[in-house]
């Protein structure tokens, strides 16, 4: 973090604390920020030398909250917000459904004053992207908000994103983006390891980046957050669509998809029945270019992403672990994968490092290919970065140097000169190594969830976690173990 960006983090910062005395939390307060940093930027834009036309009338420019106190301001930012809200293209998405959150109008005076003290557009994007994902960071920890289902860890996109290495001029997707991780590493990734000339910068900003994301206020986030972070146009349309991915068969494909669908095991739609009470109807996607039909929403989301892909175009994507064991539909699926793309690396991860809690889950990379009678998955290469590990949010989160080791053993510039690290006699311990297609399809249902460490918890007795660690551990367990039990339930219903 550069040190022309800490006075105003601070301010950003102690201002949330304020709030949070009067019950506006971190999700709120970012809600309020976006809608005011936004109102600000248009008003820096529509000056010189810029003086672009932003598309927000006069009766509702910066300049109207600045002029405004008490009781007449608070009216006076609910009507603007609405009106906002009807607009076209970036505008709209942003302003969308916003509401006022913050009830004392003397606050909102102060917290507008603190915007205005600030030119945001000069700000260097890594600065507001500092004070942006920061925020959103410090939400997603906050359980009761629920925001954390929509938070990857940093440090995993990170590496996700450092394995496929993406290149300039090419197209990057996400069909869950939650808000827009993804997006925001592979920008980096890309200004940083290539030197981009006039025409790249420009496909970067407006073309390369297309996401899905039904949540109103999450895509509200993700669309403020890739324009802090110089990605698409003020006056421009938001490059995030609000509808559901699932529900039809892509219009274009990419190069590129990089995603971590939500987890829960089913889509469903709520309804109001004939007696006026509320019912939920399990959505199943009938979709003539998916390979088996089934309510189950990763798996779903699989071969969404399969079908988004141009025949050059590569993967990674985040999945719960019954991706890799369910019978039925997912047998199906999982044969499917390894026939029609190269899916050639596993990832599996620990638990604790999730925001939503008792998630087992596994990184599964793979390339997509042209039609062919034999099957293009050779071998899956698989790195157990499960077994004897333990993460914890707080005292010991997830770092991108965990996973340094991964990175070099998946060997993203050569991936054709892998060596495995385990070996039966040498190794045992190895945490990276392959299996063929013939043992893996030989397999009862396919299953892809293969194990070989011993877990060392069951015998080394003397070198046991810390007791908060092994506690921690242990309602990551329970909750996954009720999480498959709500899951068997809802099926018997």
């Amino acid at each position: 973090m550069s040190p022309a960006s800490a006075p105003i983090i601070s301010k950003v910062w102690s201002f949330c604390t304020t709030l949070r005395d009067d019950g506006v939390g971190y999700g709120d307060y970012l809600e309020q920020l976006t809608y005011l940093i936004f109102l600000k930027m248009a008003d820096e834009y529509a000056k010189p030398p810029y003086n672009r036309e932003v598309g927000i009338p006069k009766k509702y420019s910066w300049t109207t909250l600045k002029n405004k106190k008490g009781a007449e301001l608070e009216v006076h930012y609910v009507e603007l917000l609405m009106a906002l809200g009807k607009k076209k293209g970036l505008l709209g998405q942003v302003f969308t459904k916003a509401q006022n959150k913050i009830q004392d109008p003397a606050k909102l005076a102060r917290l507008i004053e603190m915007i205005d003290s600030v030119q945001w557009v000069v700000m260097g994007a890594d600065i507001k992207g500092d004070i942006y994902e920061g925020l959103l960071e410090r939400n997603a920890e906050d359980t009761k908000s629920g925001a954390g289902q929509y938070f990857t860890p940093r440090a995993l996109i990170k590496t996700m994103v450092e394995c496929v290495r993406p290149e300039p001029g090419k197209t990057i997707a996400d069909p869950a983006c939650g808000t827009g991780g993804f997006f925001l590493a592979a920008y980096d990734f890309l200004v940083q390891s290539h030197k981009l000339d006039k025409k790249q910068k420009a496909f970067l900003k407006h073309d390369t980046f297309a996401g899905n994301e039904i949540v109103a206020n999450t895509r509200r986030l993700c669309l403020m957050n890739m324009f802090l972070h110089n990605i698409g146009e003020i006056d421009g349309e938001g490059a995030v669509s609000p509808n559901d991915a699932l529900v039809a068969a892509p219009s274009s494909t990419v190069d590129y998809v990089l995603a971590n669908p939500p987890f829960g095991k089913k889509s469903s739609m709520s309804f109001t029945n004939e007696e006026g009470e509320q019912e939920t109807d399990d959505l199943t996607y009938n979709r003539q270019d998916f390979w088996a039909t089934t309510s189950n929403k990763q798996l779903n989301f699989v071969q969404h992403i399969r079908s988004m892909l141009k025949t050059t175009g590569r993967a990674a994507v985040v999945v719960p672990d019954n991706v890799l064991f369910e019978g039925g539909a997912g047998e199906t699926i999982r044969r499917k994968l390894l026939e029609t793309t190269d899916l050639h690396t596993i990832l599996r991860l620990p638990t604790g490092i999730f925001y939503a809690q008792g998630v087992k889950a596994n990184v599964l990379f793979f390339d997509n290919r042209e039609a062919s009678p034999k099957p293009w998955t050779r071998e899956v290469w698989y790195y157990d970065y499960r077994t004897n590990i333990h993460h914890t949010l707080k005292k010991k989160p997830l770092r991108f140097e965990d996973l340094a080791e991964f990175i070099e053993c998946y060997n993203p510039k050569n991936p054709r000169k892998r060596k495995a690290t385990w070996d039966a006699e040498s190794n045992p311990e190895g945490r990276w190594r392959s299996f063929t297609y013939e043992e893996l399809i030989a397999r009862d249902k396919t299953s892809l969830d293969v194990f070989w460490l011993k877990d060392k918890s069951l015998t080394d007795l003397d070198n046991l976690p810390e007791p908060d660690e092994l506690a921690e551990e242990i309602i990551e367990n329970l909750e996954a173990g009720l999480a498959s039990f709500r899951a068997v339930l809802s099926e018997l219903k």
